[in-house]
């Protein structure tokens, strides 16, 4: 396993005392497993991906990444946010080869990296254009190449396709799973939306209502290997669709 997550807990504090927003979080991801995080609003979802990430500490229990517990920003993990987060100031290289800058990284080698990512995902005659220039689609694959460039393990999705129309996701999503399975990573995907889980994801996580306790996770055997947009055709996409909402309606 690469992602092991051990009993975890989250209490916030506020006026009236403390709010529980995650307890007792176990569960276990493969390499090069994508798997899904859904619930009702407010479960804690975003919540366990932050802590995943290094950006928040658990207030219980631990997650180990190659056995190694998470002590603040990891460089095995990339954080791809809801919305692209392009600075509309900048060119399509500058802002993809930015986490490079910042870790004064952008030598030579991971230049021509970068460059190669561009053509390999329809992007590389755009590298002068400014976000505006594009469409949103083309919008979410740069940010996604700019999260691979600084050469992540694991990539960690926070409902990256809900500034979308619905058109416009369905085809993002097909484009992200196909980039994300290409170049081998492991993937945790937060979304509200079932049938963007199951068309994604090997397995789901379904947490319950606040404090988000996990419920099931539920496998998908006969949808692996398939693109999200053939999934959306399978016979078993309705059955792991519906089993995923029941347990989403009854927690809520």
């Amino acid at each position: 396993m690469i992602v092991d997550i051990k009993g975890v807990r989250k209490l916030y504090q506020s006026p009236e005392g403390e709010i529980g927003a995650l307890d007792d979080i176990t569960f276990s991801i493969e390499e090069g497993e994508f798997i899904s995080i859904v619930g009702p609003s407010g479960c804690g979802k975003s919540t366990l991906l932050s802590i995943i990430a290094g950006l928040e500490a658990p207030s219980g229990g631990e997650i180990c990444v190659d056995g190694s517990p998470i002590r603040g920003i990891n460089p095995k993990i990339g954080y791809m946010p809801q919305k692209d987060q392009l600075f509309p100031w900048r060119t399509i290289w500058d802002n993809v080869t930015l986490g490079l800058e910042v870790q004064g990284r952008r030598d030579q080698s991971h230049q021509e990296f970068v460059k190669r990512l561009l053509a390999r995902y329809g992007l590389a005659q755009f590298t002068g254009c400014v976000p505006g220039q594009l469409s949103g689609g083309m919008r979410q694959r740069c940010a996604l190449i700019r999260t691979l460039a600084t050469g992540p393990r694991i990539l960690l999705l926070d409902e990256p396709f809900s500034a979308l129309d619905y058109q416009t996701r369905l085809s993002v999503a097909d484009d992200i799973y196909r980039i994300i399975k290409n170049e081998g990573k492991t993937a945790i995907l937060v979304t509200h939306d079932i049938a963007e889980a199951v068309s994604m994801s090997d397995r789901v996580a379904v947490l319950s209502a606040r404090p988000g306790r996990l419920k099931e996770i539920v496998d998908q055997p006969e949808l692996h290997g398939l693109d999200p947009m053939r999934r959306r055709d399978h016979e078993m996409f309705h059955h792991y669709f519906n089993r995923i909402w029941k347990e989403i309606d009854i927690s809520a």
